[in-house]
């Protein structure tokens, strides 16, 4: 199956599968390698483990879990889609409320479930700044609360995790046009990366990679005003590593592009200029 990595961190990897079996091909047993988390977004397949049977379609979800043997069959369509979270162990079992919770097998289209799954493949595609690792914790999280009964965790921050979130903040923004992920944000801050994205959202009012996007279109708006630097170094410059991405951004969040950015801050400097003048 045509399988490409779309996000890789410590904790979380995303790949975009792509099936391209024809109806009617011979099924064979396959194992699964990681905790997963699939979302399917076209065409659909059976899917047959632990001596059940599901038709999964457009908004259904498959959960892998590492050792369990399944098979996928192909009687109705093909050229199936999937958008797949594969868990590092210890997030896996965090955010599923224990490791027993996470069993092989698949669930229905859920209203709650498909929002998130159309949001992580607006992210993988490019639209949109919310994180694809933090999409994925949100939508495990979302998964086990409604098919396995996990509840939510809705606790105060503490005083020491606001203050964690507090200087992740100043740290994201000080550090905008390094890299940075879910899993590193949150090993730095001495927390476990799902339990960091709960706290910093709460605190913040933005998810980690919201927060740093906007702290690299802050950057990004501040050198178009006043520096003559080609578009392409003030996208580089502020942290974004593409610079159709940082074009398609910058004109979402700004209502127009850099370019026309730059023309109105120069216009607006002029305008003050000239009624500074006017005032001696």
């Amino acid at each position: 199956m045509p399988a490409r990595t779309v996000f890789r961190s410590a904790a979380l990897r995303v790949v975009d599968y792509r099936c391209a079996v024809a109806p009617g091909t011979a099924p064979f047993a396959e194992v699964h390698e990681s905790f997963a988390l699939a979302y399917v977004r076209k065409g659909s397949f059976g899917y047959r483990c632990a001596g059940r049977q599901a038709e999964l379609v457009a908004g259904a979800v498959l959960v892998g879990r590492p050792g369990a043997e399944y098979v996928c069959t192909h009687d109705h369509d093909h050229g199936d889609e999937c958008l797949s979270f594969h868990f590092a162990p210890a997030l896996a079992e965090e955010v599923a409320g224990g490791a027993n919770n996470w069993r092989a097998g698949a669930a229905p289209p859920l209203s709650e479930i498909m929002v998130l799954g159309e949001l992580a493949q607006a992210a993988a595609d490019g639209a949109g700044d919310a994180g694809l690792d933090e999409i994925g914790v949100a939508l495990a999280a979302r998964h086990f609360r409604l098919v396995a009964g996990v509840p939510a965790k809705s606790a105060a921050p503490s005083a020491a995790d606001r203050r964690r979130a507090v200087e992740a903040a100043l740290r994201l923004d000080a550090e905008a046009a390094a890299p940075h992920d879910l899993a590193g944000a949150a090993r730095r801050a001495g927390l476990s990366a799902y339990h960091f994205l709960r706290v910093f959202t709460k605190v913040v009012g933005a998810t980690p990679h919201q927060y740093l996007v906007r702290a690299r279109l802050r950057r990004a708006a501040r050198l178009l005003a006043e520096a003559e630097r080609p578009i392409t170094d003030v996208a580089y410059d502020s942290g974004f590593g593409d610079l159709s991405n940082f074009v398609r951004t910058f004109r979402r969040a700004a209502g127009v592009s850099p370019r026309a950015f730059r023309k109105a801050a120069k216009g607006e400097r002029k305008i003050l200029q000239e009624r500074l003048a006017a005032r001696a």
